[in-house]
């Protein structure tokens, strides 16, 4: 168990990096996002990026929690709250790097006082809004000692599909773009809900087992390896979907699409494909095969981690691997949007104009990106703290159990609190 010291230093640098965060986009603010490397080709980077991945870690997590009311999956309800926090968390930080990666704060005006409806990215607001709404109040009353079960049931019926929707409706902000081919697939928003539910709960898992460091009731042996297995199917589905993509695009040899493979295969994406795969596929399911080692602590940390950072390690390639091939494929191409060098009569020497996209997040990025995530995990401590302590009950079922455990070989576990 971490004592309170410990606990008080964690959060203390959590909000000194959150504030780290804030100073860096206050600066981004005042200058502009020029300050940032995202330009006329790569116009979204690392803030769309996040935004995607954390969709994806709140969707997974309240639609795991969820399930166990509208499925009635009793072993799951003992992961409900903490899941449900995890999912609010999750969801506000989205929100954050959208409203950062806006440049002009006020320029969020614009999508409340003039919306335009055939636009999925106010499809994406009004779901967004829904969820968190829903969020809120489902963790409200899941905190409730006397919230009756009809309740939870109803607001896990209505979470339970616009979860599913939050993350449908972010793949089709992508899909839909008549200018990025490469994101045309009827398989994208599959792919984000799968990936939202592996990623989902491997961060549920990382999270309930730091809970259990902080003194909280500690995760059952049997429950760890459901979810465990849980996960290692998900990984399973979500590489189909990722190979169903590739050799649907690799068959035929097409020039455009070929582009498209080279750059994951070989290309200067590569290393985020692979690592997806090795990280985010190979390892995970390799450590997760035997019962025995889903029972592990370590090796299920180990192997949920693997998935968190491979599912990261997606939405960079899929994200980039539109951008960095812009349609237009002759001189002059696209202007970057700066100047660097004088032009010369040569189109290949005019260095504001490529017709291939690059792009390498600055430190103003790296800055605002670790102190949105900073503040999200001081975000889920705080709430850790107040809603997640446990009741008078189980505190005295735990100390049944310790004291059942030091007197002989019988094993009682405790569940996390519901």
């Amino acid at each position: 168990m971490v004592g309170k010291t410990s606990q008080t230093m964690w959060m203390a640098i959590l909000a000194t990096l959150a504030a780290a965060g804030l100073g860096a986009w206050i600066y981004q603010v005042a200058n502009g996002l020029g300050v940032t490397a995202m330009n006329n080709i790569v116009s979204w980077g690392l803030y769309i990026t996040a935004f995607m991945f954390l969709v994806g870690l709140s969707a997974g997590g309240l639609i795991v929690s969820s399930s166990a009311s509208v499925f009635n999956i009793k072993p799951f309800k003992a992961v409900a709250k903490p899941a449900v926090l995890l999912s609010t968390v999750c969801i506000i930080l989205a929100a954050l790097f959208i409203f950062v990666d806006l440049g002009r704060p006020d320029r969020f005006l614009n999508l409340v006082l003039s919306p335009r409806f055939n636009s999925p990215l106010i499809w994406d607001v009004v779901v967004i809004a829904a969820y968190l709404v829903i969020s809120v109040l489902y963790l409200y009353y899941l905190s409730r000692p006397d919230t009756k079960e009809t309740t939870k049931y109803t607001f896990s019926a209505i979470a339970l599909p616009v979860a599913v929707l939050v993350h449908s409706v972010t793949a089709w902000i992508f899909g839909l773009q008549i200018a990025r081919p490469v994101w045309h697939s009827a398989l994208l928003a599959p792919l984000f809900v799968v990936s939202a539910l592996d990623s989902g709960l491997a961060l549920l898992l990382l999270v309930l087992m730091g809970l259990v460091r902080l003194g909280y009731p500690k995760l059952e042996k049997n429950l760890l390896a459901t979810l465990a297995g849980l996960l290692a199917v998900l990984v399973m589905v979500d590489v189909f979907f990722v190979f169903s993509e590739v050799l649907t695009a690799l068959y035929p040899s097409e020039e455009r699409l070929m582009e498209y493979i080279n750059l994951l295969l070989t290309g200067s994406l590569a290393p985020f494909f692979w690592g997806e795969i090795i990280l985010g596929v190979v390892l995970p399911f390799a450590l997760l095969l035997s019962r025995s080692r889903r029972e592990n602590r370590t090796v299920v940390g180990m192997a949920s981690l693997g998935v968190v950072v491979g599912v990261f390690f997606k939405r960079v390639w899929l994200l980039f691997s539109a951008y960095l091939l812009p349609l237009i494929n002759d001189p002059p191409g696209v202007t970057l949007g700066k100047y660097q060098v004088p032009a010369t009569e040569a189109w290949g020497s005019v260095s504001i104009w490529a017709t291939a996209g690059s792009y390498s997040p600055t430190w103003v990025e790296y800055l605002i990106f670790i102190g949105i995530f900073a503040f999200g995990a001081l975000l889920y401590s705080l709430g850790a703290r107040y809603l997640l302590t446990a009741s008078p009950d189980e505190n005295a079922s735990q100390a049944v159990s310790s004291r059942a455990t030091t007197a002989g070989p019988v094993e009682a576990r405790t569940p996390m609190v519901s």
